[in-house]
């Protein structure tokens, strides 16, 4: 099992964007010298609290700033882009890196960006541009032939090639035949994720929901490899959890409920899953009351948080229970208090994760 970072990230209102971000990055540096194998950093445009509408932009100043993690878009909403831009940003970083990116791609879930953009949730239309726009970046990175790309969505022309003076769709990723791609899953038999496993992309599943949901999930993946006669392959299954370790249970638990990730649950978290009616999303039985859904409730039952041996046997526990997985992310906060979360973070990778060296 390797250890990697999904960051939203997250940042109460009034924060001031040039210091998290400067925050954020510094982050990303402390995980790669740690030997975190990957971080995914989330777009949003409306949304105070997720304050990155162009993660591909933070993403290229991290690539300067570390050397061997692999950063991700979690993800590009595509939605919120034209393809054909999007197709070139992407490519662009890539080839920035040398191949060290993944690209997550997603429809986006906030309400805000869909009505910026002009889609209405109750049609699900953003879930069908999502993929139709995938495979339209697909296509131009393997085969951009002249021509006009229309859809509902957009409208974009391809020129004619004029080699003379090199006139020509030429941009194309470092990797071959892409970045690796992944998609994450929230609802119970989520599409999303049976299309990642027909696709053979990286199927990832959300920081809180349970275990009953996260089986679901590969189930999903399983079949969608079934459908076109392949077999999933477990190692590339991320699974999300809000982690938090310190040297005693006691102190790791009054750090969450009392820290910046109560704060998180309080304040955004728990407050927009209420008002889209999602809350049944956090629970282990869908009969209990959303009101018992609590910050204490969840470092309890759905959090993984304690001392590194009390960690590494619910992480273990987490594993058993779904049948395996290859990646654990850790989810992003604030540092406040800075040394606490470097702490945590060193007592994730040099104590927890020798403790689950067999688990392949």
């Amino acid at each position: 099992m390797k250890l990697g970072f999904f960051t939203m990230p997250l940042h109460p209102p009034g924060a001031d964007p040039a210091q998290t971000y400067d925050d954020d990055l510094e982050q990303l540096v402390t995980l790669d010298k740690l030997g975190y194998q990957e971080a995914w950093i989330g777009e949003h445009f409306t949304t105070v609290w997720e304050n990155i509408p162009a993660p591909d932009l933070f993403i290229a100043k991290a690539l300067a700033l570390t050397e061997n993690i692999r950063l991700g878009t979690g993800v590009t909403c595509m939605p919120n882009h034209n393809p054909f831009m999007i197709a070139h940003r992407i490519a662009q970083l890539d080839n920035m890196s040398k191949g060290r990116i993944n690209w997550g791609v997603g429809s986006g879930g906030f309400p805000g960006d869909f009505e910026v953009f002009g889609y209405d949730i109750a049609k699900g239309e953003y879930r069908a541009m999502a993929r139709e726009a995938v495979e339209t970046v697909l296509k131009l990175w393997d085969d951009p032939k002249p021509g006009k790309y229309e859809s509902k969505w957009w409208s974009f022309t391809v020129p004619e090639p004029v080699d003379s003076f090199g006139l020509r769709m030429h941009l194309k990723p470092y990797q071959k035949p892409h970045p690796p791609i992944g998609v994450a899953g929230v609802s119970e038999k989520s599409d999303t994720l049976t299309l990642a496993g027909e696709r053979d992309w990286i199927p990832m599943s959300i920081n809180f929901v349970p275990p009953r949901i996260l089986t679901s999930h590969w189930k999903s993946v399983e079949q969608g490899a079934a459908n076109v006669g392949k077999k999933a392959d477990r190692s590339r299954w991320r699974i999300a959890r809000e982690v938090f370790v310190a040297d005693t249970t006691k102190e790791a638990r009054d750090e969450v409920i009392n820290g910046i990730m109560a704060r998180d649950f309080n304040e955004y978290f728990l407050t927009l899953s209420k008002h889209l009616k999602v809350m049944d999303l956090y629970k282990h039985d869908v009969n209990m009351p959303d009101s018992e859904v609590t910050v204490e409730w969840l470092a309890d039952n759905v959090f993984i948080v304690g001392s590194p041996d009390e960690v590494a046997a619910k992480i273990r526990k987490l594993y058993n229970d779904v049948g395996g997985f290859g990646v654990l992310l850790t989810m992003g906060h604030e540092w406040q208090p800075k040394d606490k979360w470097v702490h945590h973070h060193e007592l994730l990778m040099n104590e927890v994760m020798p403790k689950l060296s067999d688990l392949k």
